[in-house]
């Protein structure tokens, strides 16, 4: 664990030198700062005023907080700033000890037990204009998940030059106070709060990733093209959409859903295929997705003009919403049950054969609620608490599982390598953080410490344990974030006990069998400025 140590180490030194970069207003007469200018000359007549004292008076103390950022980077068109044109941009850089899952290289031929990397983990810019109250444009552009080893522009095989993409390109009409339409790549998703977060205010280091079931498959990167209506009546606040499904998983074949064994030799050879049992995306899935998602606001009212939900407020506000949420697809995802057998003559399948197979089609059906719960505790010393919770159902076929890890350390195309985890499938799974911002000045009067943790059980049909029981996921994170300047700029130091499921073996009837799970630890220092 020495690795682990110079993480640890690295990441105090860089939230101690993050804490000392601030910038302090020079003192009167100090370089840079200009002389007053001469009085004006007094009208005739007009005494002179009495002379003022000679003893020097004390500057005001600089502020111990920042200004609120606002509206940030804001071009106004119009006089009264109806009209403008804003720009967002924020980068959040990792620097993480991770010990790999069991097999991992860091490159071809090289495996790899653990290691110090960095890795962007995001870097993106918006830009958002509203020429007339009714109609708004936004772009939304970045990359993602750039690492030494992968992230790039051939994501598998190398991070050099990643591909900079559109997250969303979005136009907007407002047709009255309880409706707006959309149209474009858009972010306004069903689903859950999770699922239309903001990146940029997390409570805990990352999303759980699973709040984004189908990302990079039937989407693109968690975004969809097609059409959508939000707003607000009341208390409830409400988006739809329904978007294209992005074609994905097309070298598939009904082969690769089963096991094809050869038996015998000369004209008596045959090639048998028989089902597994085992859901994957649908190659010729072009149905459309239908989602949504309501939110009843009990206290204080949040806003909803970008799909980008807030993972806490720091003591801004009181919010308490309780939401559910859904995500159909019809026919996206195909699977071969065990008793379908096929056999041809030979030692493989021509492709008017493997066309000719039977194929199972199955829906996706996901559902969701869940409760946010944000509240200032002591207005004096600047405490607050928050809390979210999600409980989701999701269905996309028999055993189907999927492998995922954020900016990936392994090197290549194994769904188990580096950090990954069990991120979607058929079954139910739990999420829930909490956070508590500590009082002020508890590490100077610059810097606002929040310790939080999180938890998610995940109990997915296609991993079962030796005996025949599921086998569930359980990943713990926990840490802190230091404010610097609120969500602006901030240091996020996590800690996460990360389950690696490599030791299984897949069975002809389904699911994976999990023979044992370990538990790799994760420490990441994240630096997020945004403006």
């Amino acid at each position: 664990m020495q690795n682990a140590r110079y993480a640890l180490v690295l990441s105090a030194l860089l939230s101690g030198s993050g804490a000392l970069a601030q910038v302090t207003p020079p003192l009167p007469g100090q370089p840079g700062q200009p002389a007053p200018p001469p009085a004006a000359p007094l009208p005739p007549g007009q005494p002179a005023p009495a002379a003022q004292s000679s003893v020097p008076v004390a500057p005001p103390p600089a502020p111990t907080e920042s200004v609120p950022y606002g509206a940030g980077m804001k071009v106004n068109l119009s006089p009264d700033g109806s009209k403008y044109l804003r720009f967002i941009t924020w980068h959040q850089i990792w620097t993480r000890y991770t010990k790999n899952n069991t097999g991992t290289e860091r490159a071809p031929g090289k495996p790899q037990d653990e290691q110090v990397d960095f890795a962007i983990r995001r870097s993106r810019l918006i830009i958002l204009s509203q020429l007339n109250p009714r109609f708004m444009i936004y772009t939304h552009i970045g990359i993602n998940n750039q690492t030494a080893v992968s992230g790039g522009f051939n994501a598998a095989a190398d991070g050099k030059k990643p591909q900079l993409f559109v997250h969303e390109a979005v136009v907007e009409y407002k047709l009255n106070k309880y409706v707006s339409l959309g149209v474009g790549m858009h972010y306004q998703n069903g689903l859950s709060r999770m699922t239309r977060s903001s990146t940029l205010n997390f409570l805990t280091l990352d999303a759980p990733l699973t709040n984004w079931p189908v990302i990079e498959t039937i989407d693109q990167f968690a975004r969809g093209i097609g059409a959508y209506a939000k707003g607000r009546a009341g208390k409830l606040d409400y988006a739809f959409s329904v978007n294209e499904s992005f074609l994905t998983n097309q070298a598939a074949n009904a082969l690769s859903l089963g096991t094809t064994v050869v038996s015998g030799t000369g004209t008596s050879q045959l090639a048998t295929s028989t089902g597994v049992n085992r859901a994957q995306y649908n190659p010729q899935g072009t149905n459309h997705i239908w989602q949504g998602y309501l939110s009843y606001e009990f206290l204080d009212q949040e806003s909803n003009l970008l799909p980008f939900n807030v993972g806490t407020y720091l003591g801004t506000k009181r919010v308490f919403n309780v939401g559910a949420g859904f995500f159909y697809n019809q026919d996206g995802m195909v699977s071969r049950p065990t008793e379908s057998t096929v056999q041809v003559n030979g030692s493989g399948f021509t492709p008017a054969q493997i066309a000719a197979i039977e194929t199972k089609k199955d829906d996706i059906v996901l559902l969701s609620a869940d409760v946010f719960f944000d509240t200032p505790l002591n207005k004096e010393t600047g405490t607050a608490f928050t809390v979210y919770g999600v409980y989701y159902n999701y269905n996309f076929g028999p055993n189907h599982v999927r492998y995922i890890g954020a900016a990936n350390p392994g090197y290549g195309s194994n769904a188990l390598r580096g950090n990954a985890v069990p991120h979607s499938g058929t079954g139910n799974i739990g999420f829930v953080e909490a956070g508590y911002l500590l009082p002020k000045n508890l590490l100077g009067p610059k810097v606002r410490v929040q310790p939080y943790a999180s938890y998610m059980l995940a109990a997915y049909e296609g991993l079962r344990k030796p005996d025949g029981d599921i086998q569930n996921t359980n990943i713990f994170d926990g840490g802190a974030n230091f404010y610097l300047d609120s969500h602006n700029a901030k240091f996020t130091l996590n800690y996460r006990a990360r389950p690696d499921f490599t030791d299984q073996t897949l069975t002809p009837d389904g699911p994976a069998r999990v023979n044992s799970v370990k538990y790799r630890p994760e420490i990441t220092l994240q630096t997020q400025i945004f403006l």
